[in-house]
């Protein structure tokens, strides 16, 4: 589906903002509940490509004590005395104000009174749920739909322990073909839909963007250079010359051809595809008759790069037009949801989920659950196809056409071409959950591994490696990568700008220093309060690290054991991870305090997981650092390079257009520039490519 921007609905503004005079004393205006401080690790989101199986306990009605239950039933009870008798959504809270449900009912006061029924056959995590509950805040709205699509956005602000929650709610990339200059652009878009022009998507991941858009600068020739590299073009770049751009920068093509061009890559993503291919090939034709091949092989390749696109996508519905399709499979406790797009009759890829779910959940229910969080911030197309019937069917389409400004159907097909599509998801669901289970007990063995080998009292649930870069001292990064029973947690990743003045360049000791003091601070409670780690859920990630790997030797260790000291941590596993001679990967070193050094066989699985540990962090401080170092080098020009005054700077931006270009530039290319000799090349291409430390 191709738009321009989403909007939340008035309705949904108008219920957020709420008013305090028209609610009872205990309640609260959704915006207040909107404001409400969040745990910085549960809102933090980052690039994360694989969501994780949630820990999903389930404990018998039994565990409840009688007088919990009973302090929480009276806790309900005074709500149900307040609630009104409309619309709305309700919070339920713990001793520490804690949300550990929210929920949304057409009638509040009669949805509250079922829970408060002393006697009521109620599944054992209700009666958890309701021991833990001490107070009850109730946000009015004027209709259940209302209460619908707050309820789904409190869920996913809040994240309560009892309801079902979406784990990965990273924006989907789009296409945009921009509309804010003579000759549009053709790039991957994802985040807020400001800029002017034809968004067309979701697409499932970013590399199906990447292959999409590869393909059509193929197909229909519309550049993908940034506006300031166009301006300063004086001849075709590289991609004209490899027949992916049809070069208006330099006029190699007319402003009525490129438009033509650019109309008919609109057509193809508008779902106008077979007119495309028509138009392409009766022009192949033409030029065939005319003698003029050239001109034909350009349209043969153009032909064979739209072939290309439909092939990638696999199935590609006849039936169908603009859906998305979801289907759930449920094994082991867990729930995965898979979700396909279709847009323009075109399959535009997959995506697995994995919801937090307690098992006592239907598969109907995490469905329901699922799909109001999801169309939470994404705009939803015209039909939506379930593979299980969901009970608040026609509601749920009705808020979905509040949020989209056009009527929405949620169906479950019987038969057809719309049942084969559900049975195809039906099985990637299937074969998904699979993998991720075979993977979480892979992982479950090597974590069991890892405390046998270091001597830990348990299986680490969070572990937490540490790494820094920097080039002589500049540019110093810190970084942290977080493991557990899933693999890795990437939402949890964190990166640490090093900020000490009077730093001593390359001090790593230092550098070091002040990533653990700052990582750990934040955790730490106030000097007056208990000193003691906090207790995380058994259901949530832990927050604190069992286990601290950095890279490094016996000193290393030694000093991050005096920072943790200084800082009144004693709780937290220590061990460094030194390298073999020559660097050589597995015949690496292992130091825990107060304990002989380890060294294991090369081939040991254990090692091996200690390995892609170092690594995923060395990976990612790598990259934060070459970020970092490429925005100083954006803004101090070629000033910093040795040797390169004006007159060379002038002339290397002349030859290559843009510092981008100068930076991807090879030696030889460099050394072709009028007054750079081989050896200003060199230092030249050194300046870019130098590996930090």
């Amino acid at each position: 589906m191709d738009h321009d921007s989403t909007d939340h609905p008035k309705a949904l503004r108008k219920a957020r903002r709420g008013s305090a005079s028209d609610l009872p004393p205990q309640e609260q205006t959704s915006q207040d509940l909107l404001s409400a401080d969040l745990d910085p690790a549960t809102s933090a989101a980052e690039d994360d490509e694989e969501a994780r199986l949630p820990d999903v306990p389930e404990e018998p009605a039994e565990a409840v004590a009688e007088g919990t239950l009973a302090i929480g039933h009276a806790a309900i009870e005074n709500a149900v005395r307040l609630a009104p008798t409309s619309p709305g959504v309700y919070r339920m809270l713990n001793a520490a104000s804690d949300v550990l449900y929210v929920g949304k009912a057409k009638n509040v006061r009669k949805r509250l009174a079922s829970y408060a029924r002393v006697n009521a056959p109620l599944p054992a995590r209700i009666l958890r749920m309701i021991a833990a509950t001490v107070t009850v805040e109730i946000v009015s709205t004027t209709t259940e739909t209302e209460a619908l699509l707050l309820e789904a956005n409190l869920i996913k602000q809040l994240r309560p322990r009892f309801n079902v929650q979406l784990r990965d709610d990273k924006s989907f990339p789009y296409i945009l073909i921009t509309g804010d200059h003579w000759a549009p652009q053709i790039l991957k878009h994802r985040g807020a839909q400001s800029r002017p022009g034809r968004y067309f998507g979701p697409f499932a991941s970013a590399g199906a963007v990447g292959r999409t858009i590869t393909a059509l600068q193929r197909a229909f020739l519309i550049r993908s250079c940034t506006d300031g590299f166009f301006e300063s073009r004086t001849r075709p770049c590289l991609l004209y010359q490899i027949r992916r751009c049809s070069g208006p920068c330099t006029g190699e093509i007319d402003f009525p051809g490129y438009t033509e061009l650019v109309r008919e890559a609109r057509d193809f993503l508008s779902g106008r595809s077979h007119l495309v291919k028509q138009e392409l090939a009766g022009e192949m034709e033409k030029a065939s008759t005319e003698l003029e091949f050239e001109t034909a092989a350009l349209y043969r390749d153009r032909l064979a790069a739209l072939s290309a696109i439909q092939s990638q996508q696999g199935i590609n519905p006849r039936t169908v037009e603009e859906a998305d399709v979801f289907a759930i499979h449920q094994e082991g406790g867990y729930s995965c949801v898979e979700v396909f797009f279709f847009r323009t009759g075109q399959n535009w890829g997959n995506r697995a989920y994995f919801p937090r779910a307690e098992k006592s959940f239907t598969p109907e229910e995490v469905l329901g659950a699922f799909l109001a969080q999801f169309y939470d911030d994404k705009p939803p197309p015209k039909l939506i196809l379930l593979s299980h019937e969901i009970e608040e069917n026609m509601l749920l389409a009705d808020a979905l056409a509040v949020k989209a400004g056009f009527k929405v159907e949620v169906s479950t097909p019987k038969r057809g071409e719309k049942k084969e599509l559900i049975a195809h998801a039906l099985t990637n669901a299937r074969e998904a959950l699979g993998r991720k289970l075979s993977d979480t007990a892979t992982q479950s063995r090597l974590l069991q591994g890892m405390a046998t080998t270091l001597g830990l009292p348990q299986p680490p649930r969070r572990i937490e490696v540490y790494d820094n870069s920097h080039i002589q001292g500049t540019n110093a990064v810190g970084a942290m990568i977080v493991a557990g029973p899933d693999g890795f947690i990437k939402n949890q990743y964190r990166k640490f700008n090093i900020k000490s003045e009077g730093l001593t360049p390359g001090d790593d000791y230092a550098m070091m220093r002040e990533v653990l003091e700052r990582r750990f601070k934040r955790l730490l409670k106030p000097p007056e309060g208990d000193a003691a780690r906090p207790v995380a859920d058994d259901d949530s990630f832990p927050q604190w690290p069992d286990l601290v790997i950095i890279d490094g030797g016996r000193g290393q260790l030694n000093a991050v054991r005096e920072i943790f000291q200084g800082l009144g941590l004693t709780q937290v596993s220590l061990m460094a991870v030194a390298k073999g001679p020559d660097r050589d990967a597995g015949r690496e070193t292992l130091f825990m305090l107060d304990r002989e050094a380890i060294k294991l066989e090369p081939r040991d699985p254990v090692l091996y997981f200690i390995q892609r540990l170092r690594d995923e962090a060395h990976r990612f401080v790598i990259g934060s650092h070459r970020k970092l170092r490429k925005k100083d080098i954006r803004e101090a020009g070629l000033q910093e390079i040795p040797g390169i005054g004006p007159s060379r700077k002038r002339a290397l931006l002349h030859h290559f257009g843009t510092l981008k270009e100068i930076e991807r530039a090879s030696i030889a290319d460099l050394g072709k520039v009028p007054g750079v000799s081989a050896e200003s090349a060199r230092k030249i291409f050194e300046f870019f490519h130098a590996q930090p430390g």
